[in-house]
Formats: structure tokens, C-alpha cells, sequence
């Protein structure tokens, strides 16, 4: 059986707390893991929840600040350690060429699996799938920063009361959708389209073009939150989110699930991140995130 959800391996900003993680988060996409932004102790967190080495197939790096990528020295050589078997491609800020290789040969390791390096150079698709195509988009940050999406093609779902009036069942239904047409009968004749999902990654940015372009029309969007709507003011001047923000934006963006992340050490009222982001006029589903959490991509419409 697939399985699409987000495993939470931590959600503090800048610096650990007794109960939050540096970054960290694993997409399980049907057969395959994605890595987003593994900071400082993130190996240890995949062990606490049940994430092996072996289920990694790509990392993603939204940009070269500590608490998004110190646990990809410990994380690399897990992956060599454990002779994983099969590729693993590496995505980055091109910019920050020199911060990954300092990570990945930071110290002494037996590399036995080529970690497949594929620098972001600018928005675009990065790599296309048989189950999804994974984007990136520019953010606005001190820093190089990118935006990661991912999204599902879109397919078909048979329509069984035109199926029937049609009097088609059984394997003339397959070989319709394998040929397109049977006889008089078009596959648009008995079918409608099944949007595919959509999933985004929004980190480090103040508001900007790609944070919308990222958030358009997801059914999960992991973004971050790092101040309360207070503090907007620090917000803009060291390129974050306030709660009430990325709401707004899940909002306007159509969002069906949205999960609030990277919170400043400074707030120890979780709740506050849920009432601002309700305030702010986001009524679809919310998670205010915790380490360890487990959030399943929504079904489909």
C-alpha cells in the first residue's frame, strides 16, 4: 500500500530547545523519501522515529544556515554507512557549492553510495518522476534560499453511471483506459480528471512571489512560522514569517492542510501560532507542528 505523509523530525528556528529539534522533515511519497532541511541532530531523530537510511531517496536543502543542514555530514555517512542501495540525489542553493562540500566531507568516512549532486541554479523543475515532478522556487532570505514543491500528474477517475449507461464492465473498462477510445466510446465520455496532489516546502523568506507560486493550490504545505504577528518587524528585518502570515498565504493559496514549523525559542505558548493563524482567516486544516509528528498528505478531493 502507498503511503504519502510527513514524518516531523524537529521544528526549532536557529537554536534547539528541551522539546524541539533543529529542522528536519521526511516526505513519504508512496515508495520513496525526501529529506528536507536535516539540521544538527537529525540522524538520532530519524532513529527516534522509526526512519531508516535505506527509506532516503532524495535531501533537499532549502539554504546554508546551520539549523537547516549541519545534520547532512551525519546523515551522508549514515547512508554510506549503511550501504544503502540505491541512488541518492542531493538538491541545494548552487551558491552554497562550498558549504555542501565541507558537509559532506567534513570528516573521514568509507564513501561506498554515490550521493548524486544536483545544484538549484534557479526556479524551475528539478527532476520529473513517474509519480511527481519536484520544483523550486526562489525566497527572499539573507541567504540563498529556495522553496521546494512537488507535484503529483494528474490522472483519471472512472465515472461508474456513465460507465454503466455506456454498458461497459469488467476488462473493456481496462482496455478503455490503456487506448483511449472503444469502439464510439471516448475515455472523456466515461471518466473526469483526478487532480494529482501537491505538496510544498516553505522555509526561511519573508513574503515574496515564490512563497505563492509554492503555496498554489497544495493539498499539504509545511511552512514556516518563526515569529508571532507582533513581531513582524523582526520578521522583515531577518527574513521570516510571522504565523499570521503564511496563514494569509495558505489562505489565498486554496491550502487544505497547512502545518506551521521553525518556531523561535522566544514563544512558549504553541497555541498562539493556531490562534493567529485563525485569525487570519485560514479555515481549512491546521497543525501547529511538534518533533515526531506524523501528518498525512489529505486524500484526495
Amino acid at each position: 500500500m502507498s503511503v504519502r505523509e510527513l514524518v516531523v523530525l524537529g521544528t526549532a528556528s536557529q537554536v534547539p530547545t528541551r522539546h524541539r529539534n533543529h529542522n528536519g522533515y521526511l516526505l513519504r511519497w508512496d515508495g520513496e523519501g525526501i529529506l528536507f532541511d536535516p539540521g544538527e541532530g537529525t540522524q538520532r531523530q530519524m532513529l527516534r522515529a522509526g526512519v531508516a537510511a535505506h527509506d532516503l531517496n532524495r535531501i533537499c536543502v532549502t539554504h546554508f544556515h546551520g539549523d537547516h543542514c549541519l545534520g547532512l555530514a551525519g546523515v551522508i555517512q549514515r547512508i554510506n554507512l549503511d550501504r544503502v542501495p540505491h541512488e541518492v540525489t542531493a538538491h541545494y542553493p548552487g551558491s552554497g557549492q562550498r558549504f555542501f562540500d565541507r558537509l559532506r566531507y567534513a570528516t573521514a568516512y568509507r564513501e561506498t553510495v554515490g550521493v548524486t549532486e544536483v545544484p538549484v541554479a534557479a526556479a524551475g523543475t528539478l527532476a520529473v518522476t513517474g509519480s511527481y515532478t519536484l520544483e523550486a522556487r526562489e525566497l527572499s532570505h539573507p541567504v540563498d534560499s529556495y522553496g521546494y514543491r512537488l507535484v503529483e500528474p494528474d490522472g483519471r477517475r472512472m465515472l461508474p453511471d456513465r460507465l454503466a449507461a455506456h454498458g461497459l464492465r469488467g476488462p473493456d473498462v481496462g482496455r478503455l483506459q490503456r487506448e483511449g477510445r472503444l469502439g464510439d466510446v471516448t475515455l472523456d465520455d466515461v471518466s473526469e480528471v483526478r487532480r494529482g496532489q501537491r505538496f510544498a516546502f516553505v522555509m526561511d523568506t519573508r513574503l515574496c512571489d515564490g512563497v505563492y507560486a509554492l503555496a498554489e493550490g497544495c493539498d499539504l504545505l509545511v511552512i514556516e512560522s518563526t515569529f508571532l504577528d507582533e513581531d513582524a518587524d523582526l520578521a522583515v528585518e531577518h527574513g521570516h514569517l510571522t504565523a499570521g502570515q503564511a496563514a494569509a498565504v495558505a489562505r489565498d493559496a486554496g491550502v487544505r492542510h497547512l502545518v506551521l514549523t521553525h518556531f523561535s525559542q522566544r514563544y512558549t505558548d504553541p497555541g498562539a501560532f493556531e490562534r493567529q493563524a485563525r485569525a487570519a482567516g485560514y479555515t481549512g486544516e491546521l497543525t501547529v507542528a511538534y518533533d515526531l509528528l506524523r501528518v498525512p498528505v489529505p486524500k484526495r478531493r
